[in-house]
């Protein structure tokens, strides 16, 4: 998956989903169907699940000229929207459900305060239940309020038992043949991110009507005597992905693309996004809003350089929470010059006007066993607590006094939802794609808090938590206890990417900001982790073969098959791996002019036919309990033109440059990206997005501090993708991605000794030579290709004896030459294949 970058822009072009058939016989199909609908009734009485079942359950018909006779059925089973990450059963229970809490709140009598329910832990939880409950006309998310504002709230938060709830190992069911009537599909949890990445609950999508709302959020500005309000796309952690309740800005603006800002004035409504978005905002933003190109040559930047060109005496509101302290520090700095500045209401305005907000999750939380991790907890956070006490007093430099305990650093405080997961050897449900869940972490020397709501505990996570002597308190306690300083005096250490809030509340007096420690410590994998990619990447090259395989034949015997309905059979392939979580992120499944967008996700309605005559691009990967996958091909079912694969070529030849690299200790992810660009500006080609960036072991597909366009340098134990690309708009696109781990080698020359670096291939995936132009590469550049696609069959050989025709696939593309044979006399054309 390309990392978010400055892009080019893209035009689409979409077409109706056309139904077509599959070559399964009717009679199989239809069991099939009874089956799945039998086992969806038994699962799950959710209503909304039940509709989207019986849409996704749609006939395919075959192409008019092989429609002969009595006509076949493709039977689906269910699949499950983005924005349901709750157990709807859940979500009766949930209380205290808004960022945005009562923080004025009256002493009560005892008949009309609120009472809370005290559950036993026969299910291995306790929860709260708000039974009554007295409102009051004061609201705040609770960072910016005084101590004489404060009201000590002596509740026990206890959560009612959850029926159910998501085992921690996915065991994919026992499959038949695809024509047997017996084959079932195992139930979604509701939670499953693998259920989110087709979008498929739409129909014929239309744009919001964003007038009432802006109206009342500039109701709101008037009493704030605001200029502007500014909706960020981030979370109060800074997440790249989140929850359906924090998407604020895609809720005021009806623009629902992962990264852009919302920036509202008196009169006007603005959302600034990059190029990889800039038609996706067309399509989705109504007339109330305009759209900003951000990156665009002659434009600005991003959406601070915009607004500080702008803001001129002016106030500008944000939720505090909703930015980092780097940008918002950044952005004060820039206002001040414009006699400007930001201004933070105590509560967001988005919580106050969004009447229907989707309440917060309350998935548990489960543990990522030491056969996944190789690390004990116990282990990292000593390994933080020496990192604290490493650290020097907080002086002047020209102070030659002795430090004051004031001075000296005695804590951290972990805000980013992938580092407190990391460290403490959990994971969890709350955002899709990434096995998160919401908390902060505070440690210092003798003492560590986690702030977890109650709801989210099993036995098991509350054993854990004993074991490693760390205390617990509800998430929204955080405020109350940067308030109270309840570690006593002494700094408080904190990373760029910490909310400004937290800033804010602690002031510039009680904290100093550092690099994340943890961020670095985490990106370099242990032999553990490495090896648990390796098997992971096995077994998702194998599934993505399988579906290739699959793939190609259906084309091939004359069926139309959608980007859509690509993606949710590669997906199902997936779904059979051992450790099988859900996916990593969205599908991206392109075929023509779609494929020219980087980010490009298909819908039911609108996805294109994947044609013959353009290439075929899938980006996507798995998330397993032992892995974070992540790979991309290119494939062409036709014969490419000449600047197909001229571009292809130059492509791949750009990502052979960077496996095949060689490099000393010190080298940056940044000092390596030409190698991956060289080939393409020979020809006048390139791309605007990033080269490469690291990524997680079962935690978040994108991770720091480490990339191709990262100034950090690369060490034994990051991983990192190669993904260089080409786009030509309105047309087609391509792109090759394989994940790579840093390892030493050994070099003839050894100068130095042993500093020097080098690749390792984690991605099992075969390159189609189809388009390539044997012409156009060296000897070594072919030796290597054919080198990696008989690899891939050495190591997934083993893992498709039971899939004839993958196998078959496979082999074939291990032996076949580089390219296609040129047109004979006449212009004739033969593929042997």
């Amino acid at each position: 998956m390309c990392f978010p970058f400055t892009n080019r822009s893209r035009t689409r072009e979409s077409s109706p989903l056309i139904i077509r058939t599959d070559s399964e016989k009717s009679y199989a199909s239809s069991q099939r169907s009874d089956n799945r609908s039998n086992h969806s009734e038994r699962s799950d009485n959710n209503s909304h699940r039940s509709s989207q079942k019986s849409d996704n359950h749609s006939n395919r018909s075959k192409r008019s000229h092989n429609s002969t006779g009595s006509q076949n059925k493709l039977v689906r089973s269910g699949s499950y929207s983005t924005t349901r990450t709750l157990a709807v059963r859940l979500l009766r229970s949930l209380v205290l459900i808004q960022d945005s809490e009562v923080y004025d709140v009256p002493t009560l009598a005892n008949e009309s305060r609120t009472k809370f329910s005290q559950h036993s832990r026969n299910d291995s939880k306790s929860a709260l239940t708000r039974v009554d409950s007295k409102k009051s006309t004061k609201w705040g998310y609770g960072w910016g309020l005084g101590k004489a504002k404060e009201r000590e709230r002596e509740m026990l938060e206890r959560s009612p038992s959850v029926d159910s709830e998501r085992p921690p190992l996915y065991k994919s069911p026992t499959r038949t043949s695809s024509r047997s009537s017996g084959s079932k599909r195992s139930p979604f949890y509701s939670n499953d991110s693998a259920s989110t990445l087709i979008n498929d609950v739409e129909s014929i999508k239309e744009k919001v009507d964003t007038t009432d709302r802006l109206d009342e959020i500039r109701k709101l500005m008037a009493k704030e005597k605001l200029d502007y309000y500014i909706v960020p796309s981030e979370d109060p952690h800074q997440s790249e992905y989140v929850a359906a309740s924090d998407k604020r800005r895609s809720w005021i603006s009806g623009f629902t693309g992962s990264a852009g800002q919302a920036i509202i004035s008196k009169t006007a409504a603005y959302l600034v996004t990059d190029s990889r978005y800039w038609l996706q905002a067309r399509d989705e933003l109504d007339s109330n809003w305009h759209l900003i190109l951000g990156g665009a040559v002659d434009g600005p930047k991003d959406w601070i350089d915009w607004l500080v060109d702008r803001a001129k005496d002016a106030k500008i509101g944000i939720d505090a929470r909703m930015i980092s302290h780097e940008k918002a520090t950044s952005l004060n700095i820039q206002l001040n010059q414009q006699n400007s500045k930001l201004i933070y209401p105590p509560q967001n305005f988005i919580d106050i006007i969004w009447k229907e907000k989707p309440l917060r999750s309350k998935e548990p939380v489960f543990i990522q066993s030491l056969e996944f991790t190789g690390r004990e907890a116990s282990t990292k956070i000593a390994e933080v607590r020496a990192w604290i006490q490493a650290q020097p007093p907080a002086v002047p430099s020209y102070s030659k006094a002795t430090p004051t305990p004031a001075q000296m650093h005695i804590g951290t405080l972990i805000t980013s939802l992938s580092s407190i997961a990391w460290l403490l050897n959990l994971r969890g449900s709350d955002i899709p794609f990434n096995p998160l869940f919401y908390a902060y972490l505070f440690i210092s020397l003798d003492r560590a808090v986690l702030f977890l709501d109650t709801v989210k505990l099993t036995d098991e996570v509350e054993d854990h938590l004993r074991t490693l002597n760390i205390e617990r308190k509800d998430y929204n306690d955080i405020w109350a206890f940067l308030r109270r300083r309840e570690w006593g005096e002494g700094k408080v250490l904190i990373s760029p990417e910490t909310s400004y809030a937290i800033s804010l509340m602690l002031t510039h007096f009680r904290y100093t900001v550092a690099p994340s420690f943890i961020d670095n410590i985490k990106a370099i994998k242990n032999e553990v982790e490495l090896e648990g990619l390796r098997r992971a990447y096995l077994r998702d090259g194998a599934a993505y073969v399988r579906w290739l395989a699959w793939l190609e034949h259906k084309i091939q015997q004359g069926y139309d098959i959608t980007e859509y309905e690509a993606a949710w059979r590669l997906t199902e392939y997936r779904r059979q791996n051992k450790h099988y979580w859900g996916l990593a992120y969205e599908n991206i499944s392109a075929s023509g002019p779609n494929a020219a967008l980087p980010h490009y996700s298909p819908t039911k309605s609108g996805a294109r036919m994947i044609d013959r005559e353009t290439p075929y691009l899938n980006d996507s990967g798995g998330q397993y309990r032992d892995g974070t996958c992540d790979t991309t091909r290119t494939v062409h079912f036709g014969r490419p033109s000449g600047d197909q694969s001229e571009a292809y070529t130059r492509v791949l030849q750009g990502h052979i440059a960077i496996d095949s690299a060689v490099f000393p200790e010190g080298t940056t992810g940044s000092q390596l990206d030409v190698l991956a660009r060289r080939a393409l500006w020979k020809d006048g080609l390139n791309y605007m997005h990033g080269t490469g960036h690291g990524f997680g072991s079962f935690l978040n597909v994108h991770e720091g501090p480490h990339g191709f366009s990262s100034n950090v340098s690369l060490v034994p134990g990051h991983v990192i993708t190669n993904e260089p690309g080409f786009y030509l708009e309105g047309r087609w696109g391509m792109r090759i991605e394989s994940a790579l781990a840093i390892r030493r080698v050994k070099t003839k020359g050894e100068f130095n000794g042993d500093v020097w670096l080098g690749f390792e291939r984690l991605t099992c995936v075969p390159i189609q030579t189809r388009m390539v132009k044997e012409s156009m590469l060296t000897k070594e550049e072919k030796q290597w290709l054919k080198d990696h696609n008989k690899k891939c069959l050495e190591r997934l050989e083993p893992h498709l004896k039971d899939d004839k025709r993958a196998l078959k696939w496979l082999k074939r593309e291990s032996d076949r030459g580089i390219g296609i044979a040129a047109p004979g006399p006449g212009g004739i054309t033969i593929d042997w294949d």
